[in-house]
């Protein structure tokens, strides 16, 4: 598999941004979808990613994800232009000041 060993990081959302995070995992790579704390999504998209349901707008939230972002090899950003950057989960962040 041409992707072992690769994590991925993928915020829930509509579009492409599931489809290449299906496509990541089946070629190997290891995905994590974040949603929203609500129901869980039974979208056929979302076959073979691990799921956690993370709020970003609170502190232990916002934690949570710059450690699971921080870790990734590959973060898949669904939203407008500025909606990460608004949650603090900017490419500054972590990328170092970029």
């Amino acid at each position: 598999m041409p992707l072992l060993g690769l994590k991925v990081i993928e915020f829930g959302g509509l579009g492409p941004g599931p489809f290449v995070g299906l496509i990541f995992g089946r070629h190997g790579a290891s995905v994590v979808r974040i949603g929203r704390p609500v129901a869980p999504s039974s979208d056929i998209l979302c076959r073979g990613k691990k799921s956690a349901a993370i709020n970003p707008k609170i502190p232990g939230g916002k934690v949570a994800l710059s450690k699971l972002v921080a870790s990734a090899d590959i973060l898949i950003d669904p939203f407008r232009p500025g909606v990460m950057e608004r949650l603090g989960l900017g490419p500054e962040v972590f990328l170092g000041g970029l």
